[in-house]
């Protein structure tokens, strides 16, 4: 598999692991693969009671998409491909009939944020950092995560997330609503309390609960949304504004 790794652990937690530390767990066309594997997995297989999002290694969670692999993305329908290709994943993601857990072990940032806010909760270690930062390459959120956002805080919290692009410690986020739970480091992801939490309530009380926020939700609006979130990042992205951030990323 080499840059991912799916298991089950005894719990009936199905654990999705981006597993490329060197590159700071950054998003390949090879991931998309692997978490649309995870996805479908957790539907079809009974035995999944959550899904569980993260990255291996304690220095990364995601550092979003890999720039190195999209950089030759110039033109808006070429990166509405790719954009859409993980606006969908996120979106069968957050739409997902059963809970899903986004372990944020270490940084999560742009991309790598859209993916946790997918996620129904969100564990962090102390130590990690977090931050929206596509504002300062010229683009938004482009794989959905801006309206998943705005839908999970309170929208002067989600805007002022997105629009200042700064980092934020786990704590910060925590106090703000975004984390719901900080961990210390030793702490091992199957030993976190919440977690466990869950993963002892039977398959049939957790997917009952989703299916009440999912009703809740007008899933078709947020579907549409976030068509139209990634039309607009796909949009900036063709600007010259965003080529330059990006040169001015890889000159650091």
């Amino acid at each position: 598999m080499g840059e991912y790794s799916i298991h089950m652990n005894n719990e009936g937690i199905l654990e999705f692991i981006i597993d490329r530390p060197d590159k700071r767990n950054a998003v390949s066309y090879e991931i998309m693969n692997g978490l649309q594997k995870a996805i479908d997995e957790s539907v079809q297989n009974d035995q999944v009671k959550a899904l569980l999002i993260t990255g291996s290694g304690d220095q990364a969670f995601c550092s979003g998409g890999d720039l190195s692999q999209f950089h030759n993305l110039k033109t808006e329908s070429e990166s509405y491909e790719m954009l859409s290709n993980m606006g969908i994943l996120l979106t069968r993601l957050a739409f997902l009939p059963k809970p899903t857990i986004a372990f944020i072990n270490g940084t999560a940032i742009g991309g790598g944020c859209e993916i946790a806010t997918a996620c129904d909760f969100r564990v962090s270690r102390r130590t990690a950092k977090m931050g929206f930062v596509q504002g300062n390459l010229a683009i938004t959120t482009g794989w959905g995560g801006g309206t998943l956002l705005l839908e999970r805080l309170p929208v002067s919290k989600a805007l002022s997330l997105l629009m200042t692009a700064r980092l934020e410690q786990a704590e910060a986020l925590y106090q703000m609503g975004f984390v719901d739970e900080v961990v210390d480091e030793k702490v091992p992801v199957h030993e976190i309390p919440f977690i466990k939490m869950i993963s002892s309530k039977s398959a049939g009380v957790l997917k009952a609960y989703k299916r009440q926020l999912l009703n809740q939700w007008n899933t078709k609006r947020i579907e549409e949304n976030i068509l139209k979130e990634i039309t607009q990042c796909s949009k900036l992205w063709a600007h010259d504004e965003h080529h330059l951030a990006v040169e001015r990323f890889f000159s650091k």
